[in-house]
């Protein structure tokens, strides 16, 4: 499976830049407990740091909703994912362990303040490209409704666009029966080559300590 972003999307961007892991042979299920701990104690140390500053100080949340506005998408009426956590936690709603997979990508997007996607490799089909939505294009969301993807940055595979840094398509998402997985991770733009390396090497390594099987990972860019 290849991954290409798509030329108009560098013609916005072109800094652009994803990290792609691929992941066989993993085994999700309920999180160990150091996984639980770390994401708790992580959340309350951000609702301490947003007692005295707004979600929009932290940089990547920042550059990111640039991007959203550059793309032509309203960064206050769509917000980004890793946005929406921040927001949760100030509200003091913090997120509850679903499953190991997605425990471990809210923990990241917490803590590099980016959109992380992860989905069920055995549920895509074909090479995937990342690129702009268009009008009338929507799928049914995570968030349990249908979501339009007009000028938002969506990956889609050969059946279509399944998943986006605003929210991803129930389509694809990974369950305790996932045995193969993609993460898309939506580094910053600004960030240099060799630091978004070494963030998605880290990553999928703290993947592989839960779930074990083996991963690889390139950083692909304009």
């Amino acid at each position: 499976m290849e991954i290409m972003i798509d030329p108009e999307l560098c013609r916005l961007f072109p800094q652009f830049k994803i990290g792609f892991i691929t992941y066989k042979n993993i085994e999700v299920g309920q999180s160990p407990q150091m996984v639980k701990g770390r994401l708790q104690l992580f959340q309350e140390s951000i609702y301490f740091d947003l007692e005295n500053r707004s979600v929009t100080e932290f940089d990547g949340i920042r550059e990111w909703r640039q991007i959203f506005k550059i793309a032509g998408k309203d960064p206050n009426r769509y917000r980004h994912s890793a946005e929406a956590l921040y927001r949760r936690i100030k509200k003091q709603n913090y997120l509850q362990p679903v499953n190991s997979s997605i425990d471990i990508n809210n923990f990241f997007s917490l803590e590099y303040q980016i959109p992380i996607g992860v989905y069920d490799a055995d549920k895509l089909s074909g090479n995937l490209t990342i690129r702009l939505g268009k009008g009338g294009e929507e799928y049914n969301g995570l968030n349990g409704r249908p979501n339009s993807l007009a000028n938002l940055i969506i990956s889609e595979d050969a059946a279509g666009p399944f998943g986006s840094p605003f929210v991803d398509s129930e389509r694809t998402a990974v369950t305790e029966q996932t045995k193969n997985a993609v993460q898309i991770v939506y580094l910053r733009p600004s960030l240099e080559m060799e630091k978004a390396e070494k963030m998605v090497d880290s990553l999928m390594n703290m993947y592989t300590q839960v779930h074990g099987g083996e991963g690889n990972f390139k950083v692909i860019r304009c």
